[in-house]
């Protein structure tokens, strides 16, 4: 009782100003940005409701709002190797609040114990969207369906060995696409891992880290080819801020301060902004 009393205080206290809108980050490591600088960006643009100075993707996200001028109050709920049951478990009481918009981030494989089965991932992506709908019956819920784990594709134990590297992000969005008719308010899969699929087909990125970045091409992975790179999470955040947003990612431009600040080149970031806009055109499912 007294948990729950101190975090609908927090909450009250973290009112958007009048005329904002609201976003709530529900995630992993993908979302926090482990593996790279992105962890620890800005945790001041944010409200890290866990409470672990996290910025992140989200931070990001906020970054980018900035400097379009466009009104974004943005929180964030994460915690390390969770998946969405976890989150419905532990930190229900979070969307008791009424938000515009809520991402939800599951395990890098769906299932920890069934690798790209969406049963359980689905299911508790259900009962989150019928509590954000309960707080707010015109709330925006959206699954990230996320990339393709470089060691679980390239590495004899993956359960997507022997299969292209696109093959695991393809599964994970297709997976998430059943959610529409079962997630309640769901609005969208945000398809970050088309995205770096769109990446290797455009040969930006590398799709092979373990045999050496071949040259002109960047690396969308961290170093344990599982997480993410500055890279890797500036893509997944130009795709969630345009989906969310509905903005054009290109309109942030090669001086963009959050790619300046993660030491990401101009070029690059024009090319990954280029990225994001293409994929967003296309249907995600």
């Amino acid at each position: 009782m007294i948990r729950r009393l101190a975090l609908a205080l927090a909450l009250l206290a973290l009112a958007a100003p009048a005329g904002a809108k609201t976003v709530l980050f529900i995630g992993n490591s993908f979302t926090f940005g482990a593996g790279s600088k992105v962890q620890q960006f800005h945790p001041e643009r944010v409200n890290d409701l866990a409470h672990n100075g996290i910025g992140g993707v989200p931070a990001l996200f906020k970054t980018f709002a900035d400097e379009l001028k466009l009104d974004w109050q943005v929180r964030l709920e994460t915690s390390p190797g969770k998946d969405l049951a976890w989150h419905f478990d532990n930190h229900r009481d979070l969307l008791s609040t009424p938000w515009d918009v809520v991402l939800l981030q599951g395990y890098s494989t769906l299932d920890q114990a069934h690798p790209g089965d969406p049963t359980r991932h689905i299911a508790a992506a259900r009962q989150l969207g019928n509590l954000a709908r309960q707080a707010n019956p015109a709330v925006r819920v959206m699954l990230v369906a996320t990339w393709s784990r470089a060691d679980l594709t390239w590495q004899s134990q993956g359960h997507w060995y022997g299969q292209p590297i696109t093959a695991m992000a393809k599964d994970l969005n297709a997976a998430n696409c059943t959610g529409f008719g079962a997630v309640p308010g769901l609005a969208a899969v945000i398809p970050v891992g088309l995205a770096w699929n769109r990446a290797f087909d455009r040969r930006l990125a590398d799709p092979n880290p373990y045999d050496g970045l071949q040259p002109g091409r960047i690396n969308l992975w961290a170093g344990d080819s599982y997480h993410a790179s500055s890279e890797g999470y500036y893509l997944e955040a130009l795709v969630e801020f345009g989906a969310v947003t509905g903005a054009d990612p290109r309109r942030l431009g090669r001086n963009e301060a959050a790619a300046r600040e993660l030491q990401i080149k101009p070029k690059v970031a024009v090319a990954l902004q280029r990225i994001a806009y293409e994929q967003l055109r296309r249907k995600a499912c």
